[in-house]
């Protein structure tokens, strides 16, 4: 039989929609063929089955004026990359796929210093106890000083890591794309323990980034559904449970990853999924406290009492916390590729694939504000700290807003 998917098959997001009507017919035709590979990514051509939605005109009832904006080597790069940016004390960190690391006075735009490294640079950032860290496409993590820059150590990890990675000042955690989680020593970069689990046939490409609570707990999502709690310290195994679970006939229909950045909120964790389900639990015993259906890849934020997320349509939904009730639903950004939201002020603000910030309302999800930012779109998650939106586009501009 031809096989369609390589094991660990990466799809970009975006593409799955059209993909899957094409994966039932070639494995309903090739049945019984000899061993092969195709590449899903070369499927399509340029005509598109359901084309993102034009922009409707809107009344625009506050502006988005920008503070400054600095740039950032090649920013997301060539390839499919997703580089966040990150702030810790005043200081933002941003890094460009080509290498470059950039450390910016958040108030004023001054950069404190500039390195390059000879890495391609594919997940990032993660800041916090001094260091600034970051994943390669060579299979290594890399942590530097905050104060300048300067390189501490590498250490060589199973595989390319596509997230941010984090640290308590104890470990090091990072999630590789070949379904591990590693913790290196946050002084060393020793490896102090691992944690494997097995990929689906087919996943998307990128994982989410780990989170590190206050009191010592490690919490990751990964490709086949799960979020796993370990203790930091030691990766002793507290609990596991699914965000999804896998349904269908074909592998496509069954790909429930978690790659949406997990959202802390007190003593529960909030994780999303692709064909799956939104669900929070409770950071101590993993008891699931809330949930509904869903499937998106991005990751949560909240605000004025919902849970906001944007679903594989690119439709922001607005949920009543703890409850099934809807507060609003705007698809005026139909397949726009749009980032995950972030709440700011009394709005909730997406970035679109042509480079548009959108400013939605949080009372109704009307979009009341408009900029463009980058001709090459958006992709990483945006920024808001004390009043002002941080947007890094795709070609490497880094950009502070103020809303007025």
């Amino acid at each position: 039989m031809i096989s369609l998917l390589r094991p660990t098959s990466f799809l970009r997001h975006g593409s799955i929609s059209a993909a899957r009507a094409v994966m039932a017919l070639l494995l309903a035709l090739l049945s019984g063929c000899a061993n092969y590979t195709i590449n899903p990514l070369e499927w399509f051509g340029d005509d598109e089955i359901d084309p993102p939605a034009e922009l409707i005109s809107i009344v625009e009832e506050v502006d988005l004026r920008p503070r400054w904006s600095v740039n950032v080597g090649n920013g997301q790069g060539g390839n499919y990359t997703k580089i966040n940016p990150i702030i810790d004390n005043n200081t933002l960190y941003v890094a460009s796929e080509n290498g470059n690391l950039v450390a910016i006075d958040t108030a004023t735009g001054e950069i404190r210093w500039r390195q390059e490294v000879d890495q391609t640079i594919t997940g990032g950032v993660g800041a916090g106890e001094g260091v600034v860290m970051f994943g390669t496409e060579e299979a290594e993590v890399v942590v530097l000083s905050q104060a300048d820059g300067t390189e501490i150590w590498r250490s060589a990890v199973s595989s390319e890591v596509l997230s941010a990675p984090q640290t308590n000042g104890d470990v090091v955690v990072a999630q590789t794309v070949d379904g591990k989680l590693v913790a290196l020593n946050h002084e060393t970069g020793e490896q102090r323990w691992i944690y494997e689990t097995t990929l689906p046939a087919l996943t998307l490409r990128g994982t989410s980034s780990p989170v590190i609570t206050r009191n010592g707990i490690a919490i990751a999502g990964f490709s086949n559904g799960t979020l796993i709690s370990l203790r930091a310290e030691d990766g002793v195994l507290l609990w596991e449970e699914r965000v999804a679970i896998p349904e269908g006939r074909y592998d496509i229909d069954r790909v429930i990853d978690v790659d949406g950045n997990l959202l802390l909120d007190g003593q529960r964790v909030l994780a999303s999924s692709y064909q799956g389900n939104i669900m929070a639990f409770d950071i101590q015993s993993g008891r699931i406290v809330w949930g509904r259906e869903a499937s998106s890849y991005h990751g949560l934020d909240q605000g004025f009492g919902n849970i906001y997320y944007c679903d594989d349509k690119s439709h922001i939904v607005a949920v009543r916390d703890n409850s099934d009730d809807v507060a609003w639903e705007n698809e005026d950004l139909h397949n726009r590729s749009i980032t995950a939201p972030t709440a700011i002020g009394n709005y909730v603000a997406v970035a679109d694939y042509e480079g548009y910030v959108h400013l939605l309302s949080q009372i109704d999800g009307r979009i009341i504000g408009r900029t463009k930012i980058d001709d090459d779109g958006v992709r990483a998650n945006m920024l808001a700290n004390d009043g002002t939106l941080y947007v890094y586009g795709n070609s490497g501009r880094l950009t502070a807003l103020a809303l007025q």
